[in-house]
């Protein structure tokens, strides 16, 4: 034998002599361990050792990294829904919206025509201290072109380490030139409660809270804080959309509003012994009346909250059925900064009730598609379609609760589509509203802003004929024009055009105050506190 055929067939006698080695032990082993094999039998020793013929036998070159990094979501998603795997980078990303800044250069944008368009500037933010405006393009970034791009690529060109410098091309409306501005970047805060305000009443509270973050609950102390000065009696907790966040964060903020000894969640896993949550009787609105709102997009740390109000008989929860995410995961990071947020434990509600919807291993699909049989069976329709399949509980008077998939609202608004038409839809789903009220709100922007607040622009465009001059834009891009659809979803049409259009020329505020006024959700929960019925009773 050859040297050189000796060293090529070396990794060969090695997997054999290894193979041949494990046969023996795994022989020796089930014979004096009644029949047992544990050796090679074990899913960890399997899986390493599958690893490893791979790496000394495959065929082709395997990168093994890489192999691993695609596997181990694979893994995961034989466990239960929400088991996740994040590599470095996207751990990353997946965390910012929970902390309370990121390192950016401070604007919020929307991709336009393959543009990217300025749709707000953070105040106080490195992009406004350059000069940049809500309605500019950003064309380069640096000596690269942002033009095509899809939104993570841009976001890796805007985002970057504090202190450090992009310089932007810049076409602003009605200049032919592009100009151009360093921006240093620096941090920029993650806000969760994005609007709060004082209702038409002057007496109710309306606050929206996006997730549950590291900063949330100082949020919404401030919130509270400044409506209470304007003269707040009775409060609206708005928690629709919202996928949740940090399960800490939730119990601090409904601590708010129980009085001492009141049990918030407690969570119980194989691994993780009962661990309860109890409120310490320091919040500052025991007393305030309160409603929450929720629906299908209130999920996890929502669902705490919603569940320790409905509960305790605190408050009144209205809306739809709520997501049903009751697995608690843990955060458990890899040395090169990877995670595994791993489910160690249920959370249940104070009546006892686990409010995870079910779900069968490994068929993460259906399991996401839930909502879509939701919607198909008529459950945003009627509450008469709600399955209420779990274990019956009751609250602390004695009202009948359900768990196993979701918290169902103690009052139920089903969502209106009698206006909604096939025209109505395709102007939606391809875009159109939302390029017309663009394109107007970057005609009129400097108009539309000095007149500062929601009802003014709202008043002032309903002046303009934009119904009429939509028509004309979906028809120059291929939208027939049907006239009696028109008119039958005239109120949806005019709703999402002027809400569109506020929203790119004012603030969340304005946008969530311009929807509130007509929105049922809303004006059903003002109903329920002006009655003085927020305060559950057991109707048996």
């Amino acid at each position: 034998m050859t040297p050189d055929t000796k060293h090529r067939l070396t990794p060969l006698f090695i997997a054999i002599g290894t193979v041949v080695g494990i046969f023996i032990g795994s022989f020796y082993t089930s014979h004096f361990s009644g029949g047992r094999i544990n050796i090679i039998n074990t899913g960890s020793s399997k899986v390493g050792y599958l690893l490893q013929l791979i790496d000394n036998n495959y065929v082709d070159t395997v990168d093994m990294n890489t192999l691993v990094e695609d596997a181990m979501p694979q893994i995961l998603s034989e466990l239960d829904p929400h088991s996740s795997y994040f590599g470095p980078k996207d751990a990353e990303e997946a965390s910012e919206d929970l902390k309370g800044s990121f390192s950016g250069i401070g604007v919020q944008f929307t991709m336009e025509q393959d543009t990217v368009n300025v749709m707000a500037v953070i105040h106080g933010g490195p992009s406004e201290k350059v000069g940049i405006l809500a309605g500019d393009r950003i064309v380069t970034a640096d000596t690269v072109s942002l033009v095509g791009m899809d939104n993570d690529s841009v976001m890796k060109h805007l985002k970057g380490e504090k202190g450090s410098k992009v310089k932007l091309g810049i076409k602003r409306h009605g200049s032919t030139d592009l100009q151009y501005f360093t921006v240093v970047r620096g941090d920029i805060p993650v806000v969760s409660v994005d609007a709060y305000y004082l209702m038409d009443n002057d007496q109710t509270g309306y606050i929206h809270i996006k997730n549950f973050g590291e900063q949330t609950y100082a949020e919404m102390l401030i919130a509270l804080a400044n409506l209470h000065m304007e003269g707040m009696r009775q409060l609206i907790v708005d928690l629709r959309g919202n996928r949740g966040g940090y399960m800490h964060i939730a119990i601090q903020m409904v601590n708010e509003f129980l009085p001492a000894g009141k049990l918030i969640v407690y969570t119980e896993g194989r691994k993780s012994p009962r661990e309860e949550f109890v409120s310490d009787g320091r919040g500052t609105f025991q007393k305030l009346p309160i409603v929450v709102l929720v629906d299908e997009g209130s999920a996890s740390a929502s669902e705490i909250f919603a569940g320790a109000i409905q509960d305790n008989d605190r408050g009144t929860i209205v809306g739809r059925r709520t997501f049903g995410k009751g697995l608690v995961q843990q955060p458990m990071e890899f040395r090169d900064g990877s995670v595994v947020r791993l489910t160690v434990a249920r959370y249940y509600t104070p009546s006892g009730r686990c409010i995870q919807k079910p779900y069968e291993k490994g068929h993460g699909e259906e399991y996401e598609n839930d909502l879509i049989a939701r919607y198909e069976r008529g459950e945003f329709f009627s509450q008469d379609s709600i399955r209420q399949e779990g274990e019956q509980y009751t609250t602390s008077i004695g009202r009948i609760v359900y768990g196993g998939g979701g918290i169902t609202p103690d009052i139920f608004v089903p969502e209106d589509t009698t206006a909604v038409t096939s025209y109505y839809r395709e102007a939606v789903f391809t875009g159109l509203i939302r390029q017309f009220a663009f394109a107007y709100s970057d005609e009129n922007r400097a108009k539309l802003t000095a007149l500062r607040t929601a009802d003014k622009m709202e008043q002032y465009l309903r002046k303009e004929n934009l119904l009429e001059k939509f028509a004309q834009f979906a028809e120059k891009h291929q939208l027939r024009r049907r006239n009696l659809m028109l008119q039958k979803s005239r109120k949806l049409f005019e709703r999402n055009i002027y809400g569109t259009i506020i929203y790119n020329v004012g603030e969340m505020k304005d946008y969530l105050q311009f929807l509130c006024k007509d929105d049922p959700v809303v004006i059903k929960a003002q109903e329920i506190l002006d009655e003085g019925k927020s305060f559950p009773v057991n109707k048996e």
